[in-house]
């Protein structure tokens, strides 16, 4: 799924992303929700930033990566933990790419995430190379989630990837 996000690109910055467990549904700009074998998944696009509720008979898991300001943990490379029922791991990786590298790489994951049955992308109008993207799947009983953030102006792409069993 691609959505145009209607909203005016800001010039964020990679190392201003804040990671949060736990955080009360955030509006979205865009919206997929998935069904994975009776666990609903709603993969919110806040613009540069993300957040995937997960919600099962287990319980309810909220991760966000933003830019929201006030109080935040920086990305963590590595996390653990046990979070409302579910055992949640997290790991985040911020690459600079220069030359043309940036621009590959992210016509690369545009279409690895087109492609992918649970997949969503927000890209800003007359701001090509500036998206956030996210993709979902339940293998063996375990949820995964991978997401990108690009900032054009910097050169970066932050990429996550979460699960949680």
């Amino acid at each position: 799924m691609h959505a145009e996000l209607r909203t005016a690109y800001s010039d964020t910055r990679a190392d201003a992303l804040g990671w949060y467990l736990g955080l009360r549904p955030l509006h979205p700009l865009a919206l997929r929700t998935l069904d994975l074998g009776g666990i609903r998944l709603e993969l919110r696009l806040l613009g540069a930033s993300h957040q995937v509720l997960v919600t099962s008979p287990h319980g309810v898991c909220s991760e966000t990566v933003a830019c929201l300001g006030g109080q935040r943990t920086p990305l963590p490379a590595r996390a653990a933990q046990h979070v409302d029922g579910w055992d949640y791991e997290f790991t985040s990786l911020a690459e600079h790419l220069a030359g043309d590298r940036f621009e590959a790489r992210v016509r690369s994951l545009l279409a690895e995430v087109e492609a992918h049955p649970g997949g969503i992308i927000g890209a800003y109008p007359g701001v090509p190379y500036a998206v956030t993207a996210i993709v979902a799947e339940r293998r063996d009983g375990i949820l995964g989630w991978s997401t990108w953030h690009t900032y054009p102006q910097e050169r970066r792409i932050v990429s996550t990837r979460s699960r949680a069993a």
